[in-house]
């Protein structure tokens, strides 16, 4: 047998390094030409990087989180042949699979050699037993100082569900805990015991999570917007009576191939309205040429809540969008962005965004802008209040937008004047469709 040294190829458009985001296999598995090796975050896109050829992984080079250069040794194969081959740096293909937020600007970091990934562990008892369908094991922590591993979505769910990952055995790669993993520790009996039993166990230890991927670099762009953006918010109440009894009439009457309307269609046609009169809202700042970009045309970003952490799709051209159109468009991108299927191109671009929690938006909020834009238009939860009108009590529907705004750029006067803008449009639905 010969072994294949595979290097991270140049993926082009300038990238001379990438970060390791997730190793697709470990140490002993057999691959096949073309499987996926590893997913690598590089400033403009996740690319998902296969294998030119089949073979056995002998070693892997670098853990999730390390910075790599290009044409750096990053897994070696087993392979059929005599020898040892090395892979030119711009030989192996790479395909994007998911953008993520460009990064304007990339931070300082000290230089270290990447470090072998640990070797796949064997599958430990209770997968076993469970897959076997032989009786449950005693719930055993794992030893002391051992983390366990997962994905944010798995943690999260397990932390929804109340289980501590320390003790469900791990079936995936080097003993990541999969859904699948949750589920079988869901479905397994309980047994006799002081470890089984005994449910008020005293928790020890202190997991460290490493700032990877997506995760870090929407924390590297939430921490440039607020140090170079003096951010000021203005929060106003809005009575949406009138529009949530219009939304339902229309979601009624919707025909089958038609997206059902939330809010948001309505607030990105409110704005198709306001911005050409309050047109210093639309755009983007840089601040180091000293120059605002002014677009004519209105691409709104919508934040949406991913597996992965936050990113923002674009609505291009939302001036050419009817409300059916942008309710489908919200809907189309919003499934993209969650299944990682989004393109760098609708990943980027937006003018302007929209920040929405839907029934989870509280009261205020103070939205951090997505820069370099200088405007950003929060929704909070709507909620029947007491109200008084004509000198009566009456039950409205009422909802406050709690938007921020760039001071360099847009006065407090000219944002105030925007969202009463928007206000009088929400509180007059008829408006929203007049030319």
């Amino acid at each position: 047998m010969g072994q294949f040294t595979f290097k991270l190829p140049d993926i082009g458009e300038g990238i001379t390094e990438a970060e390791i985001a997730t190793w697709r296999v470990a140490v002993g598995d057999t691959v096949k030409e073309d499987q996926p090796l590893v997913d690598v975050l590089t400033e403009k896109a996740a690319v998902e990087i296969p294998s030119p050829y089949a073979g056995k992984v002998m070693e892997l080079k670098g853990n999730p989180g390390d910075f790599v250069p290009v044409g750096s040794v990053m897994v070696v194969l087993e392979v059929a042949g005599e020898g040892a081959v090395e892979a030119p740096a711009a030989a192996a293909p790479a395909a994007p699979v998911q953008s993520a937020p460009v990064a304007k600007e990339k931070p300082a970091k000290q230089a270290s050699a990447p470090a072998p990934a640990a070797a796949s562990a064997a599958p430990a008892p209770a997968a076993v037993a469970q897959a076997t369908g032989s009786a449950p094991v005693p719930l055993v922590p794992r030893s002391e100082g051992e983390k366990p591993l997962a994905t944010p979505a798995v943690r999260q769910r397990a932390r929804d569900l109340g289980i501590q990952l320390s003790y469900v055995p791990g079936s995936g790669p080097a003993g990541h805990i999969t859904h699948a993993d949750l589920d079988a520790f869901i479905a397994r009996k309980p047994v006799s015991g002081a470890a089984a039993s005994n449910t008020r166990q005293k928790r020890e230890g202190v997991e460290q999570i490493k700032v990877i991927g997506l995760r870090r670099k929407i924390a590297e762009a939430m921490q440039r917007s607020k140090q170079r953006i003096p951010h000021f918010a203005y929060v106003e109440e809005v009575d949406v009576t009138e529009l949530e009894a219009l939304r339902t009439h229309l979601n009624n009457n919707r025909k089958p191939d038609q997206a059902k309307l939330t809010l948001l269609p309505f607030l990105v046609l409110a704005l198709v309205r306001a911005v050409p009169d309050h047109p210093e809202v639309n755009g983007t700042f840089d601040d180091e040429a000293g120059i605002v970009h002014r677009p004519s045309a209105l691409h709104i970003g919508i934040a949406a809540q991913t597996p992965n952490g936050l990113v923002v799709p674009v609505i291009r051209h939302a001036e050419t969008l009817d409300l059916w159109q942008a309710a489908a468009e919200i809907r189309r991108l919003a499934e993209a962005a969650r299944s990682g299927k989004a393109s760098r191109e609708e990943l980027s671009g937006s003018s302007i965004t929209i920040s929405s929690l839907g029934p989870m938006g509280g009261i205020v909020s103070t939205p951090v802008i997505n820069a370099p834009e200088v405007a950003i238009v929060g929704v909070n939860k709507m909620i029947e209040r007491p109200m008084v009108r004509n000198g009566q009590i009456v039950t409205r529907m009422m909802m406050n937008l709690s938007s921020s705004f760039d001071h360099r750029i847009v006065d407090g006067w000219n944002a105030a004047e925007f969202i009463q803008h928007i206000k009088r449009l929400f509180e007059n639905p008829a408006t929203l469709f007049m030319d």
